[in-house]
């Protein structure tokens, strides 16, 4: 099976960023892959996935991360941040340039285990 990247799918996502959901079904449901954008100066909410860990693989830009009690992390393309799940989290866009990352979750995403603020 093979699924398209349509750009033109792009919606905001109440946490703070612009979402294309790459990968999001059920029949596939042990992952899902979103490729998420943050605009230059802006920041994620604090949020956490009930029962979900995430992935972020940085396709472009700089910016500043936040997981659960660690110190606050610069991370660039390349990098790949790890987010346990039921872990806090955040991301700043501290570029000149958007912020695109993929954000890989197992199991896939599921707007009911998405939780503003920290636990």
């Amino acid at each position: 099976m093979i699924k398209k990247h349509d750009s033109s799918n792009e919606y905001y996502f109440e946490e703070g960023c612009h979402i294309i959901e790459t990968s999001n079904s059920a029949d596939d449901a042990a992952v899902s892959i979103v490729r998420a954008r943050v605009e230059q100066g802006q920041q994620t909410k604090w949020h956490y996935l009930e029962n979900t860990t995430e992935r972020y693989v940085i396709l472009s830009g700089t910016g500043l991360v936040e997981v659960g009690s660690e110190e606050p992390c610069d991370i660039t393309t390349g990098d790949v941040v790890i987010v346990p799940a039921n872990t806090r989290q955040r991301i700043k866009n501290t570029g000149e340039n958007d912020l695109l990352f993929l954000a890989i979750c197992s199991p896939r995403f599921l707007k009911k285990n998405y939780r503003e603020g920290s636990i």
